[in-house]
């Protein structure tokens, strides 16, 4: 696998995960990471999912201050 790839893919994982954080936002629906049996992965997945967390905050603060974006209700 070349460097390219590796980082294409390492893009995408970060956009799917952020997909999911903006689903938990707006649904309230979450990966039930409690039923995977082995705690390394469990923690590895709730990492995962905690990078989009961060990615979705970092972006909404981003948005809020740039005089691009403006909020609707």
């Amino acid at each position: 696998m070349t460097f390219g790839k590796i980082i294409h893919l390492s893009f995408d994982l970060v956009l799917v995960s952020t997909v999911l954080a903006g689903v938990k936002r707006s649904t309230g629906l979450v990966i039930k990471t409690e039923d995977i049996g082995s705690s390394d992965i469990r923690y590895a997945v709730d990492r995962y999912l905690g990078v989009g967390e961060w990615v979705l905050d970092a972006s909404v603060t981003y948005m809020s201050n740039s005089p691009y974006f403006t909020r609707k209700r």
